[in-house]
């Protein structure tokens, strides 16, 4: 597997991802986090064009995709019943999704974002199971709830060297 930048022509097969995972996340009950449209579109397109957004190629096809930037995320700035395990520069993963039968992609990609930025803080929804198991597998630690833009709380979690 390998990590590249998303590009423009990709979108389609992106958006059908996002599509697969919202698809995944309902029949593991978890119908909340991204609904019936999130991401949406022109949100990806954005994160294509600040060249953000990078997905794992595998045998030449797209197995997973993700937001990743090392910056300050207003949304972790306030953390309640708990608090970060550091105040050091931090990377962020956002709308990590993989493609239906891909097998260690998402678990590459957190990877990869750990080795480039040494200190990752992510955020996931209560109900998302999968996510929470994996990022307890790789040893990714609990700090809190946030609250995304839209007011609804997540929960953090960080991992730093």
């Amino acid at each position: 597997m390998e990590i590249k930048k998303a590009e423009a022509d990709q979108i389609d097969q992106i958006m059908d991802i996002y599509e697969y995972a919202r698809k995944f996340m309902r029949e593991n009950g978890n119908q909340d986090q991204w609904g019936n449209r999130h991401p949406p579109r022109e949100l990806i397109e954005e994160d294509i064009r600040q060249r953000k957004l990078y997905v794992c190629m595998e045998e030449g096809k797209i197995a997973a995709v993700f937001y990743f930037d090392i910056e300050d995320d207003p949304t972790y700035r306030v953390i309640e019943r708990g608090a970060w395990l550091n105040d050091k520069p931090y990377g962020v993963v956002h709308r990590i999704a993989s493609t239906k039968g891909s097998k260690g992609a998402a678990t590459f990609c957190l990877n990869w974002a750990y080795e480039l930025a040494g200190n990752i803080r992510i955020d996931t929804h209560e109900d998302n199971k999968p996510m929470r198991g994996l990022l307890g597998k790789l040893g990714f630690i609990y700090c809190g709830i946030i609250y995304i833009a839209s007011g609804a709380s997540r929960i953090a979690f960080q991992k730093t060297k």
